[in-house]
């Protein structure tokens, strides 16, 4: 009796331990995405959205990967800075869902920067040998 509850407290924890880490690994990888989306990285934004991506932007207008990826390269979505103030990640066995905050710099208006600040859901699904990848974006723009 005392052998099999050793064994089911070392899996529970053991399963603990990798929920933890794959947290960690979205985690990193979102914070790698807005770097990538300020410095205009499109090999990683290439790479990390999902081919069937749904971006919602917060005035609700919808894109594809295609047309953001696009979008940015065009100058039409700017990103001077992404400040992330809130990340809760939350695993679902393939699949993790990302509820945040963040304020967007978007350039200088009458002098001072333009500040985006966002409530934001994003959905990730783990891609066979792609690994993990954003499906899904959507986001509020909040009150200044």
């Amino acid at each position: 009796m005392k052998k099999i509850l050793i064994v089911a407290l070392s899996l529970m924890f053991g399963q603990m331990a990798l929920a933890q880490s794959t947290q960690e690994v979205i985690e990193n990888l979102e914070r790698k995405r807005f770097a990538a989306q300020v410095s205009k990285d499109f090999d990683f934004l290439e790479k990390v959205f999902a081919d069937d991506l749904v971006y919602t932007h917060s005035s609700g207008k919808q894109d594809d990967k295609q047309a953001y990826i696009q979008s940015i390269k065009d100058g039409k979505s700017v990103y001077d800075k992404i400040e992330v103030q809130e990340l809760n990640v939350r695993v679902y066995g393939k699949a993790a869902v990302v509820v945040g905050k963040v304020a967007i710099t978007q350039g200088i208006a009458s002098g001072k920067p333009t500040i985006l600040p966002l409530k934001y859901t994003v959905v990730y699904n783990q891609n066979g040998k792609k690994g993990w990848q954003l499906n899904t974006w959507q986001s509020l723009k909040l009150a200044n």
